[in-house]
Parts: C-alpha cells; sequence; structure tokens
C-alpha cells in the first residue's frame, strides 16, 4: 500500500510541475522573469512589477519534426544563487561582480536555463544528445509599438541574401511598426521600452551555433529571430578571392554530434541610458577562460591602410614597401606605440596564399627591425587564405616574431563559420599570438574564453570616411553605438584622424581622409570606446604634425581597472570615465548639438588636464585647446561645439 502511495504522490507531483509557473527573481528583487509551461513554452520579463517583455514563445524544431518546448515535461527543477567577484583579462574594469539567481528546468531531452540579474535577464536551451536544429522561435514580444535602434542588414538586399554581411551599418530609430518588412538586423538591437527603460537584446556565449539575427515579420510589436541555415556548399570568391560565399544552404540552421549548451539569449534593462554604456553582462554570461594567457599583451597599433601609406618629406616611394614600414616602425617606438600593421597588399594578390609574399616586402627582416626597436609587427590576413593554412601560417610567422593577426572579409555567422572564430582563437593562441577580428559579427563571448581575441569589428568606424556619402551621419552613430553596440564588447573602430571636418565640411577622399566632428572628439573616442587593441588610423607624417596630440593618444591605456559610464542619452551625448592605476580619464562626446556638459568627478582633484574643443572648433574640427585648470568643486563644465567632445585627466 506504502508503495502505492508512492507511487500517486510521485505522479501528481510531476503533474503540478508540468503545470506550474516557475518565476525567478533578480538579487535586489526588481527583475523578475516568468516561465510558462503549456501549448506553448512561454518566457516574460518584468521590473519592479511593469512588463517589459509580454509573453514571449521559445521553441527549437529539430529536422525531425520533433519540437522542444510546448508541453514540455520538466523532471527536475532546480535553483541557485551565486555572488561573486572575477577577475579580468584585458577588460574594461580589472574584476567584475557577478551576482544571479538560476532556474534550471530539466526535461529529457532538454534544460532550459534562467539567469536573473538586476541588470538584465537571460536564457539558454541545453540539449542532452546530438540534435539537428531546423529552426529555433527566440521572441521578444513588447507591450508597446516602442522606439527601437536598428541596425540593418545590407539595405536593398533580399531575405535570403542578408546572411552574407559586414555587420555594419548606421542606426534606424523606428518606431516597433515602422520595421521595413523582410529586413534582418543584426544584434544588439537596443528598445525603449516601458516608462524610457532601456532593453538591449544580443546573445553570448556563441561558439558552435548560427548567430541570431532579428526581424518583425509581422509589422506589430513582437521581435523574432532568425539564423542562417546551414552551408550546403561554400566557394571561393568576392573580394580578391578571400571569402566564402554560400551558394547552396541546407534545410537546418544547426548540427550537433553531442548534447550542448547553445547561446544565452539576453536582454540588459537600464533604468538610465547610462546604464547602457558600461555594462558587461555578455561577459559574465560567457564561459571563462581554461589555460595561461599572461602572455597577451593589449596595446595601440600605427595602421597604414586607412591614410593609404601617404606619408611624406621622404625619399623615397610610400606605399607596400620595405622603407615605408620602417618608417611606421621608427614612429610606433617613437611614441611607444606596441605595434605596426602590415594590412592588405603584403600578400600576393588574389592568390589566397599568406605564404605568398610581395617581393616588396621582406617581412624577416621588418619583423626583426621591429623588435630591436621595441615594436611587435600585426599582419591583416582575408578569411580563406588564413582558414585554409591556418596551423602552418601561425607556426611560420610565429617564428617570424608575428605577434598577432587581423583577419577579415568572415561576413558570415552560419555555424561553420562561428566554429571558424573559435578554431582561430585557440590556435593563435597555441603560437602565442592574439586575434583582432574585422569583417565580423558582434561580440559573442570569445573575448572572455579566448583572452587572445582582443577585439571584433561588426561595427561602422571610421574607415567609411574614406566613402561615404557626405550625408552618412558618423556623429550621430558615435553617440549611439555605446549604448548599443558597445554593450556587446568592444570594437576596433579605428579612431584618431587628424583631419577633422566641422559640420557641412565632410567630404570623402580616399588617400587624405577625414572625420566629422572635432580633433577632440577623436581623442574622447580612445577614451569612451572600448578597444583592447586599438588603431592609430592616420599616416605618421600627420601625427608628426601634431605631436601633441599624438603623444596624447599614444598615452591613453586600452584597458582598464575602472569603468564608469558617468550620463548619457543615446544618440545624443556620451560621458564616461576610466581608471587605469591611479589616473582617471573622464571623456564627454555630443551630436551635431554644441551643449554644456557638467560632469561630476569621480575623484577628488585640485587641479587637472582638459583637452576640450576650440572656440572655432564649430567652423574648424581641428580646433583645439589643451589646458591645465583648477577644480574648486566636485564637478566641471565644459563647452563641446557640434560633434564635439573633451579629455579631462585627473
Amino acid at each position: 500500500m506504502k508503495r502505492v502511495l508512492t507511487i500517486i504522490a510521485a505522479v501528481f507531483v510531476a503533474l503540478v510541475l508540468q503545470a506550474k509557473d516557475y518565476r525567478v527573481q533578480s538579487p535586489g528583487g526588481e527583475v523578475s522573469v516568468m516561465i510558462q509551461n503549456g501549448e506553448s513554452l512561454i518566457w516574460s520579463v518584468s521590473l519592479g512589477g511593469e512588463v517589459l517583455i509580454a509573453p514571449s514563445e521559445l521553441s527549437l524544431t529539430l529536422a525531425d519534426g520533433s519540437v522542444y518546448g510546448p508541453k514540455a515535461k520538466f523532471r527536475k527543477v532546480t535553483r541557485k544563487s551565486v555572488n561573486q567577484i572575477l577577475p579580468a583579462q584585458n577588460f574594461k574594469r580589472g574584476s567584475v561582480k557577478d551576482s544571479f539567481n538560476e532556474l534550471k528546468l530539466q526535461a529529457k531531452e532538454f534544460d532550459l536555463v534562467v539567469r536573473v540579474y538586476d541588470d538584465g535577464a537571460a536564457y539558454r536551451f541545453v540539449t542532452k544528445k546530438g540534435v539537428t536544429i531546423a529552426s529555433e522561435r527566440a521572441s521578444f514580444n513588447f507591450p508597446g509599438d516602442h522606439k527601437a535602434w536598428v541596425p540593418y542588414v545590407n539595405p536593398g538586399r533580399k531575405l535570403g541574401d542578408q546572411f552574407f554581411s559586414s555587420f555594419e551599418n548606421l542606426y534606424s530609430n523606428i518606431g516597433l511598426s515602422e520595421w521595413e518588412n523582410g529586413r534582418l538586423a543584426f544584434l544588439p538591437v537596443t528598445v525603449s521600452g516601458v516608462g524610457g527603460v532601456k532593453l538591449c537584446i544580443t546573445e553570448t556565449d556563441l561558439r558552435n551555433y548560427p548567430g541570431m539575427y532579428l526581424t518583425n515579420p509581422d509589422g506589430g510589436k513582437c521581435l523574432q529571430g532568425v539564423f542562417a541555415p546551414y552551408p550546403k556548399v561554400i566557394e571561393q570568391g568576392g573580394h580578391n578571392m578571400l571569402q566564402g560565399i554560400v551558394t547552396e544552404r541546407e534545410d537546418f540552421i544547426y548540427k550537433g554530434s553531442e548534447g550542448e549548451a547553445l547561446p544565452w539569449r539576453i536582454v540588459v534593462i537600464a533604468r538610465e541610458d547610462k546604464n547602457l554604456a558600461d555594462n558587461d553582462l555578455v561577459w559574465r554570461l560567457s564561459a571563462p577562460a581554461e589555460g595561461d594567457f599572461s602572455w597577451v599583451r593589449p596595446g595601440k597599433v600605427a595602421w597604414d591602410w586607412w591614410n593609404d601609406w601617404n606619408i611624406t618629406g621622404v625619399d623615397f616611394p610610400s606605399g607596400v614597401n620595405n622603407d615605408t614600414y620602417k618608417y611606421y616602425i621608427d614612429f610606433a617606438a617613437a611614441n611607444g606605440i606596441e605595434y605596426v600593421i602590415l594590412d592588405e597588399g603584403w600578400a600576393v594578390n588574389k592568390k589566397a596564399d599568406l605564404f605568398q609574399v610581395v617581393p616588396e616586402i621582406d617581412l624577416p627582416m621588418l619583423s626583426k627591425y621591429a623588435i630591436d626597436h621595441g615594436v611587435r609587427l600585426v599582419l591583416w590576413a582575408g578569411y580563406w587564405a588564413f582558414n585554409k593554412d591556418m596551423e602552418a601560417v601561425c607556426e611560420h610567422y610565429s617564428k617570424m616574431g608575428i605577434a598577432g593577426w587581423k583577419i577579415d572579409f568572415m561576413d558570415r555567422d552560419d555555424q561553420p563559420m562561428v566554429q571558424f572564430y573559435e578554431k582561430a582563437a585557440r590556435t593563435a593562441a597555441k603560437y602565442h599570438q592574439f586575434v583582432d577580428f574585422h569583417g565580423a559579427f558582434k561580440p559573442s563571448g570569445l573575448t572572455r574564453t579566448w583572452p587572445n581575441v582582443l577585439n571584433h569589428e561588426g561595427v561602422a568606424g571610421l574607415e567609411n570616411m574614406k566613402w561615404a556619402k557626405p550625408d552618412w551621419d558618423e556623429v550621430t552613430y558615435d553617440v549611439t553605438i555605446p549604448f548599443v553596440r558597445l554593450v556587446a564588447g568592444p570594437a576596433d573602430y579605428t579612431q584618431g584622424a587628424m583631419r577633422n571636418a566641422a559640420k557641412g565640411h565632410y567630404a570623402p577622399i580616399n588617400s587624405e581622409p577625414m572625420s566629422q566632428g572635432t580633433r577632440c572628439r577623436q581623442l574622447a573616442e580612445y577614451v569612451v570606446f572600448d578597444a583592447p587593441f586599438t588603431m592609430l588610423c592616420d599616416s605618421p607624417s600627420a601625427y608628426m604634425k601634431e605631436q601633441e596630440c599624438a603623444s596624447f593618444i599614444a598615452s591613453i591605456p586600452t584597458v582598464w581597472d575602472e569603468t564608469i559610464a558617468l550620463d548619457g542619452s543615446i544618440g545624443e551625448y556620451v560621458v564616461m570615465t576610466r581608471r587605469s592605476g591611479s589616473r582617471w580619464y573622464v571623456a564627454a562626446m555630443t551630436d551635431w548639438t554644441s551643449r554644456d556638459i557638467t560632469i561630476k568627478l569621480p575623484v577628488t582633484a585640485a587641479s587637472a588636464t582638459l583637452w576640450r574643443d576650440g572656440v572655432n572648433a564649430h567652423r574648424n574640427g581641428q580646433d583645439y585647446k589643451k589646458e591645465t585648470i583648477s577644480i574648486e568643486s566636485d564637478s566641471v563644465t565644459v563647452h563641446l561645439a557640434p560633434g564635439g567632445g573633451c579629455v579631462l585627466v585627473l
């Protein structure tokens, strides 16, 4: 009789579990996630009782037609709380507070794991065996027709072509119902939710799964995840035969040989815009590094391509040749710049073979010359060339003293391409080389998992100023990305222009490119933007003519002990402060509106060095003023010209 009662009790408990709603709250109790399991598996997110994400469906549909999610029979429910301090390497702070409550719902075929933080919520599926996934339903249903900052993929392309993308575009600030029919957006996407609370949607721990896009298929209030189908046929082609062009795709998105944790789907929550600008939830949810990465050296790099190898006052023709690169190395050595990059041009064009070096370049000689001067070389590599000879290439050039790779033109994030990123990081790490991914999707956790991954592009950075039409608004973009793109992680924006255009004065000039906005804006970007590996985009000749600014840029750290967002409004202005050792850097940037910014100082100081827009910076973007100021209170007010910026060093 006792055995029968035990069985009945077990069945009753199982039925109760299947019918139950599951709630998990943040450590502070303000953020709450509800999981409802019935005809559909649904999640919703609230802040202080206000619904931010209305009930939204979650599921995985397998290639055999079975579905993980609806009517799931959860056999076990576990909860845990974590409160810890984690050391961080090559990051915007030296340590990270990681505090969350977790709910794990365990079914026979899969687990659903939910984590709730005071600044966001995330969930992920964990498969128990190898499966082939035909589609994933990841939805974000909003209570109203909220405004969003949307980075559309490749304007003008049809849906089927949008999976081939450089992941860089300006933002369309639109209502959800205004989303263009059939258009995909790459992540992150930020939405202004109930009461002005900002929600940034992205993902992390993306290692063996296609990246997520968002679209609005019904023109309503619900955004849906979209994923690139698995490539069936990939052909060499594209830019100088360096890209992998998908000509045919499978009818599934993912194929796993064993069970694994799929990426975290994240909603970052910020009551104030500024709280997005220093958020590190993507880092917290990514996998920690394994092994010793103390050999990785972040720093700055003198770059050749943006300035078109345009140096002056020399007695040799500038270009891709030994004399030009020795000049760059001499410049880097004289200014304490750690690296010089050889961008596209050092390897024979259209061969996709990194062992074929153009005759004008003697790489062993240049590498030794650089090392003898306290500088290391970094090589640019097209994706196809690097991928086909990865192990041999890394081994060969590491023996030559090459410090790392800028790998370009991946331009996809389907499952095989995502696998490439980790393979590249692992292989480079084996030979103590770092990686900077260009033509790349947003950071999604690898910068923590593989600390030799120092940067990602995935940003419409300063390279666009070589060819953009005059109506391209880089200035507004600059004060938008801290609240959207940079929430995901560092960006190789490639700032540092010495030709600076006030409003209405910009023009695209390939060999003498310029920035939009003021000189001090360029200086401020070295503090506002995260980038452990940071370019100096202009030519050594340009910097030598502006030695005061060049020396200052070279002195700014690229990784930090502390980062605090002081103020900001998406698309309008941003104020950041960062600490390295005992020195604080405070920087502000504005859109095309001039404004007086009152900066509350992070520490008490009697004086500071201030770099600010000159009185005529609204007419000539290169006008700036460096001065030592006395500080008589806990704040400083600085005037920013249109497209302007400032840096305060305490």
